[in-house]
């Protein structure tokens, strides 16, 4: 009987490494989590080193040719991915002959390189979660873990539908959130441009026609034509201080304690540090849900969420809540003394632990966090348009009275002038 080498983890998470007799690898799955253990990795003796001759005779035959390309694979496309193998596995075709359909549908491009790689290495042995581990910057922790849960447990069309869902959802969100930023960036982007125009190119006509007539200038107008000089004669500054003010962003985040700082400031900036707070929330809940309905090991889904935070004070309250689950706690008390969600979240939580649906209170907790982003980016917008509106005339108003106050003093002069 063909003997199983295993490493799995136990309901404490710790690592169980061990041996196993079963004729088939389903039935070596099905005995070890009888004993309570989360498969992470399972290989038949002498398996490896069919794994080995399979690497070696790839290297030695021809290689598949790979087209030159430019970027990384966009969430968009790797979403689309998944929703067709998902489709794929539920209609029952074998993993290697679905990757292989969609890799012949795809144009050239990251993704296509990427599926050739991962077709290569099932050939040679390797599971598909194995193959995608080797690309990090295309497959995340949460895609390699999920697959490598749907595998153990038996489930991969199951899995695939959770995180094409998942994936879907978080697409969604994404661009809501950056379909509000479009207005009011590009009106600002617009608004610079004019009135770096009129600075540029205005003002100075002006100044000559009020020097010629010796008008005395208000101070609104001199500080005008001031601003004007400044922006022709050190045209390079702003440019100069964006890219220092870039720069030493860039600098302070290679430092915990400064990425640490920044993200804790954005947090505290009213309107976006709240629609940034609900948005981390949403994210990483829908992910701790939709790891824990796949089998994942909870320590195991904590470290996920922390990593697919991408911010320092969610990454330090995630993992205290780890190390307080090492410890024997529930996931509800050590994210409670993190402050990082609110009371309802928690709560929610609590009872997910006690009733054993923690997914479906954690999809709930998303969903209602879905809702509060799109209520939030709604008023957000609509508070911002008349901001940007009244800013833009304020700024226009000062331009155009500052112009006009000596030109009146002036038609007044050349009026009395006549008279005389």
């Amino acid at each position: 009987m063909p003997i199983f080498q295993y490493e799995a983890m136990d309901a404490a998470g710790s690592e169980i490494k061990d041996t196993i007799e079963a004729p088939t690898a389903e039935e070596a799955h099905a005995k070890i989590r009888q004993k309570g253990y989360f498969v992470t990795k399972l290989a038949e003796r002498g398996k490896k080193k069919q794994q080995k001759r399979g690497a070696a005779a790839r290297k030695a035959g021809p290689k598949r040719k790979k087209t030159f390309s430019i970027g990384g694979v966009s969430s968009k496309q790797l979403t689309l991915f998944t929703r067709q193998l998902s489709t794929l596995q539920d209609a029952g075709l074998p993993i290697l002959r679905s990757i292989k359909i969609l890799d012949g549908q795809l144009k050239p491009g990251p993704l296509k390189n990427t599926l050739g790689d991962v077709i290569e290495d099932i050939e040679g042995g390797l599971s598909l979660s194995e193959a995608c581990k080797k690309h990090p910057k295309v497959f995340d922790n949460l895609y390699v873990n999920m697959i490598r849960a749907g595998e153990a447990g038996g489930a991969l069309e199951v899995i695939l539908q959770r995180l094409s869902d998942f994936k879907e959802k978080a697409q969604t969100l994404k661009r809501k959130v950056r379909g509000a930023m479009v207005y009011p960036v590009v009106v600002v982007i617009i608004a610079v441009g004019i009135v770096a125009f009129i600075l540029w190119y205005i003002i100075p006509q002006f100044q000559k026609i009020f020097s010629d007539f010796g008008v005395e200038l208000p101070g609104m107008t001199v500080f005008l034509i001031n601003a004007s000089e400044f922006l022709i004669r050190y045209y390079w500054t702003p440019i100069v201080f964006i890219v220092m003010c870039w720069l030493t962003l860039k600098l302070v985040k290679r430092f915990k304690r400064g990425r640490y700082a920044l993200d804790w400031l954005w947090l505290r900036v009213p309107v976006f540090g709240t629609l940034t707070g609900k948005v981390i929330v949403a994210r990483t809940m829908r992910t701790l849900g939709t790891l824990v309905a796949s089998g994942v090991p909870i320590l195991e889904c904590i470290v996920i969420c922390r990593d697919t935070s991408q911010n320092s004070v969610y990454e330090r309250a995630y993992q205290k809540v780890h190390d307080s689950i090492r410890e024997g706690e529930s996931i509800a008390a050590p994210l409670k003394e993190t402050r990082v969600v609110s009371d309802i979240v928690v709560n929610m939580i609590d009872v997910g632990e006690e009733t054993g649906d923690l997914d479906t209170m954690l999809y709930k907790i998303a969903d209602n966090y879905d809702e509060e982003v799109d209520v939030l980016v709604a008023s957000m917008v609509s508070l911002i348009q008349p901001m940007l509106v009244v800013f833009l005339g304020a700024v226009i108003g000062f331009i155009v009275i500052a112009l006009f106050l000596p030109l009146i003093e002036l038609i007044n002069d050349l009026s009395s002038n006549k008279s005389k």
